[in-house]
């Protein structure tokens, strides 16, 4: 299985190039498309990404719902439809389109962050955020189990 882990900030170029890190890359590059997958999250300022392979999964887990369904209708129209497939250049570098660059809010710097199979892209300052928020969160969850 292949797992995202860590945090990294890597500065985004003017054309919107950004490097994607190593440890992501070798995740990757054992598969057919030599690149990440990528859409805008659909709940937080933030990119969604994956392997080639991650993205066919989802695509069985979809071929699954009734053809007709409401479900069916909705995944599709909205996931595969916002996808990007990001092939690295020869340094290892992605070209992230516009769209999901505003969409994270991202400007200059990028958050690599792993989750296991999949990773986000977010813009570092609204990810130190989110993160700190998370992790009250689990803090508060204990504080109110241990009372």
């Amino acid at each position: 299985m292949t797992l995202f882990l860590s945090t990294f900030i890597n500065k985004l170029d003017k054309k919107g190039r950004v490097s994607v890190p190593a440890s992501f890359r070798q995740c990757v590059v054992k598969h057919s498309f030599q690149g990440i997958v990528v859409f805008g999250s659909y709940k937080l300022p933030t990119v969604e990404g994956m392997s080639f392979e991650r993205m066919e999964r989802l695509s069985q887990n979809v071929d699954t719902l009734d053809i007709f369904s409401e479900a069916q209708e909705n995944l599709t129209a909205a996931l595969f439809s916002d996808t990007h497939m990001l092939p690295f250049d020869g340094d290892g570098r992605v070209l992230l389109p516009k769209l999901l660059l505003d969409h994270a809010q991202i400007t200059d710097t990028v958050a690599f962050v792993g989750r296991g199979a999949t990773f986000r892209i977010w813009n570092p300052t609204l990810f130190e955020t989110y993160q700190a928020k998370a992790r009250q969160l689990i803090q508060d969850r204990e504080a109110s189990q241990n009372a």
